[in-house]
């Protein structure tokens, strides 16, 4: 009776805390969702591949079987070629499950722009070159047009308009337009890259999702006058230490890739598991799925790893397996502006000892990589929803594309794919004036401040710690010894020629850049800059050994504009 009556109390207690234990997971994930959009795009032919039609049905309706076995739901975006083929409608139609959501993709094929009225002037049906198949290779009233076709033929279908549009790119006049005309309330776009399949989007939001500026759909907004109502998703769940600018191959979610990314098991466990258990702020996020282009044969063995996982993960719990729609919905009901989120990895599935922290804000983004003993600021770029896109009201000429923000630091495109040293370095100086580099003793702490505030503390081996805090405008960052007392620590910008052309101006707080037509000010509310040796920038701290970078509207100047600009100044 004893033992039986223990055992009975263990397993209240066991039950207890296991519902304990649960309610406060809820809490938690409902406070800082962890959120998984399957989204699944659809071509009607692909030009690369024999028989594609067939190949690519089969694939979709692969993929919809798949997903019925554990009741998830995804997102199914019809290309309009798609669209128009009777056979898609009637599997969607009849094969999805209540919760799934039916959307629009967003490439131009000949048929639409044909009904639109537009000359098609791609080489085959579907053409992926950049001023071809998406939209900024159109005028405004084409996009427009092209809008109100797909539209139309989109509800004489599904009896309704889409509520989500996706594409690798789409124009801010296409985006207002849907929202204004069609109610859609929510798109996607590709993942941060450089040169991949032509299209190059860098140095903007690096996940989770933003409200693009009116004038530059790639472009974070800072107030409310000047986002379009739509939040961006970005998408295809990039490896957040190796999937950076010129990275040779791609490592992203989609399962298709297998040395590293959504193929390989062991990267897809870690990858998830720092999605539910790192700190995030507003939100964590990623897209799974991917387009039937490339047939179901070599997506079948990576998604039939990820989607029994993703529903594990679900059903414990730990993620949110939703719509595109209705994270669209849920962001908008929560975020008035761009909300503050961040990615972080602080275990390398290579086995490399590497670790990253992404924090992006409606202000700016940063990237700190810790490698070889040692860690830097890889990437800052800042944001400003005044800059105009060049493809704003002049259609893209080039057949490749290329949208980009304003850098600060980029070890992407200063370094040469890695060749050469670039990025923000940190030093310890003496009292005899040395310069020594800063040594790790143990791993970083990274924690949430608050709603929008990341702090990433580093332990150093000389004793005391580095602290770098990353608020919605600006970066604190300040080193303590042992006894809590400022340390002299300095910054070197290093970039070489790349970055020292950048480099217009350096007066006392503040550092003039110029790039793509404009200039633009990188301004220190502690702490001063100047050039040093070799022509690099050092940013020293004030006496209380703090050093702060801001970030806010009205940074910018105009400079003359060439035809090279990359942007326009409203």
């Amino acid at each position: 009776m004893v033992k039986k009556s223990i055992c009975r109390k263990s397993a209240r207690l066991f039950f207890f805390g296991v519902t304990l234990w649960t309610a406060l997971s809820q809490v938690a994930i409902a406070a800082e969702p962890r959120i998984v959009n399957i989204y699944n795009f659809i071509r009607n032919s692909d030009f690369r591949l024999k028989d594609s039609e067939k190949i690519l049905f089969d694939c979709t309706r692969q993929q919809i079987d798949l997903l019925k076995q554990y009741k998830l739901p995804a997102t199914w975006a019809l290309q309009y070629d798609a669209l128009i083929n009777p056979l898609y409608p009637e599997l969607l139609k009849t094969q999805l499950g209540t919760n799934d959501e039916i959307a629009a993709w967003w490439e131009i094929p000949e048929p639409l722009a044909k009904k639109a009225g537009i000359p098609w002037r791609g080489e085959h049906e579907w053409d992926p070159v950049a001023n071809v198949g998406f939209s900024p290779g159109y005028t405004p009233d084409q996009r427009r047009k092209l809008v109100d076709v797909y539209m139309a033929d989109f509800k004489a279908i599904f009896g309704r308009y889409p509520k989500t549009v996706g594409s690798w790119f789409i124009d801010e006049v296409t985006l207002e337009y849907m929202a204004e005309k069609y109610g859609v309330i929510a798109s996607g776009n590709c993942k941060d890259q450089i040169g991949t399949d032509f299209y190059t989007l860098w140095g903007g939001y690096w996940n989770q999702a933003y409200y693009p500026s009116k004038l530059n759909a790639y472009m974070p907004a800072q107030t409310r006058a000047g986002q379009i109502n739509i939040p961006i998703f970005r998408m295809l769940g990039s490896d957040p230490i190796y999937q950076h600018g010129t990275t040779p191959g791609l490592i992203s979610l989609e399962p298709v890739y297998h040395n590293g990314g959504g193929g390989m098991p062991q990267w897809v466990d870690w990858f998830l598991d720092s999605l539910v258990n790192q700190p995030s702020l507003a939100f964590a996020y990623t897209q799974a799925g991917q387009e039937n282009s490339f047939g179901w044969d070599a997506m079948r063995k990576g998604l039939e790893y990820q989607i029994p996982l993703l529903a594990k993960l679900s059903n414990a719990g730990e993620i949110r397996v939703e719509t595109l729609e209705q994270s669209g919905q849920w962001f908008r009901e929560k975020f008035p502006v761009t909300p503050a989120t961040s990615v972080v990895a602080l275990d390398d599935w290579k086995g490399e000892k590497r670790k990253t922290v992404w924090y992006d804000s409606r202000y700016y983004r940063l990237n700190i990589l810790w490698e070889k003993n040692g860690f830097f600021i890889r990437d800052i770029h800042c944001f400003d929803e005044d800059l105009v896109s060049p493809t704003h009201e002049t259609p893209l000429k080039a057949t490749s594309l290329t949208y980009e923000t304003l850098p600060i630091v980029d070890w992407a495109m200063w370094s040469d794919s890695g060749r050469r040293e670039a990025g923000m370095f940190p030093f310890i100086i003496s009292k005899e004036g040395e310069k020594s580099p800063i040594q790790l003793k143990k791993d970083p702490v990274v924690k949430e401040l608050n709603a929008t505030d990341l702090s990433i503390v580093q332990p150093m081996k000389s004793g005391g710690s580095l602290s770098i805090i990353c608020a919605e405008n600006a970066i604190t960052i300040s080193a303590k010894d042992e006894q809590g007392k400022a340390l002299r620590c300095v910054w070197d910008i290093i970039g070489g020629r790349t970055f020292q052309a950048m480099i217009h101006d350096v007066s006392g707080n503040e550092l003039t850049y110029r790039h793509s037509g404009v200039s633009y000010k990188l301004k220190l509310a502690a702490g001063s800059c100047r050039r040093i040796e070799g022509g690099d920038i050092r940013l020293i701290p004030d006496r209380e050994g703090k050093l702060v970078l801001t970030f806010d509207t009205g940074s910018i100047n105009p400079v003359t504009q060439d035809g090279n600009s990359a942007f326009s100044r409203k």
